[in-house]
């Protein structure tokens, strides 16, 4: 969808007239179930939804194919610039081939977590997804392999590489009517946002929502490996110089460890409203 397309579809609701098209920062660690609760807020409120994340996995899938390592920060600064400048990371609306597995399992487990013990587990939220592409390929499922996973946490602690990347999260965004997911989306990419969340959930239960998107996707690992890469990931996202995670001062905190996605997007998309609204 082009910007020109997002700027036209505007969003209207019965008796309250246009609504403004806002930016909406969602922001928070590892396994937090900001992609669950991303894909469904965007599809709910009709914006386009941006994984910044996933940008900074394809340059950590994309040093880890020309062989590089995690140390090797200079190449990958450059690697990183050629990428960004080249137009070779696309980001396209609309799930990826196998959204079924990833998606839905992630989905599902966060649901099946939250639910009440012995209790039925909450409805899912579904949405629109997107595409990753890398020199056209569809990298969308590559990406979310362990071992990019914990490269994508070294890469962006890389300035040259965040400074590549940053106007490339900036111009996806600059529009309105986009919902970002990231780590820094309302501290650095965007500190005017008008709507910032911060969502969060202890590491035992994000390390159990990731153990079970990848156990769906047919990847072997232990729970115990996965709850190490989340704790490493965590401390690497926190400390790192430039761009460390940390919850923006105006941004609103939820806990969606004992929430299903649905009640999260629920409680976003009213809050959104209410902002669109110019309350």
């Amino acid at each position: 969808m082009t910007e020109r397309q997002r700027q036209d579809d505007a969003r209207h609701l019965p008796g309250q007239g246009e609504l403004r098209r806002l930016r909406v920062a969602i922001d928070g660690p590892a396994g937090a179930g900001k992609g669950t609760v991303a894909r469904g807020l965007a599809e709910r409120l009709g914006y386009l939804l941006v994984d910044t994340g996933a940008i900074y996995r394809v340059v950590a899938l994309a040093a880890h194919r020309v062989g590089l390592v995690w140390d090797e920060s200079g190449a990958i600064g450059a690697l990183a610039e050629d990428l960004a400048s080249g137009g070779r990371i696309t980001l396209e609306r609309g799930a990826p081939p196998d959204s079924t597995d990833a998606v839905a399992a992630h989905a599902d487990a966060v649901a099946a977590h939250a639910a009440p013990e012995g209790g039925p587990p909450h409805s899912s939220v579904g949405g629109s997804g997107m595409r990753v592409l890398l020199d056209g390929e569809d990298v969308s499922s590559a990406i979310r392999a362990p071992e990019i996973s914990l490269g994508a946490s070294r890469v962006s602690a890389i300035p040259a590489v965040r400074k590549a990347l940053l106007a490339m999260q900036r111009q996806a965004g600059a529009g309105g009517g986009v919902v970002l997911e990231g780590r820094d989306i309302g501290t650095v990419v965007f500190p005017d946002a008008e709507v910032k969340f911060f969502l969060t959930a202890p590491a035992e239960i994000r390390a159990k929502r990731r153990y079970d998107e990848l156990v769906a996707r047919g990847i072997s690992v232990s729970f115990e490996a996965t709850l190490s890469d989340v704790l490493r990931r965590d401390k690497a996202d926190s400390e790192r110089a430039v761009a460390p995670l940390r919850k923006a001062d105006d941004a609103i905190l939820v806990d969606s460890g004992h929430l299903s996605p649905q009640e999260i997007v629920d409680e976003m998309a009213s809050l959104v409203e209410i902002r669109a609204r110019g309350a």
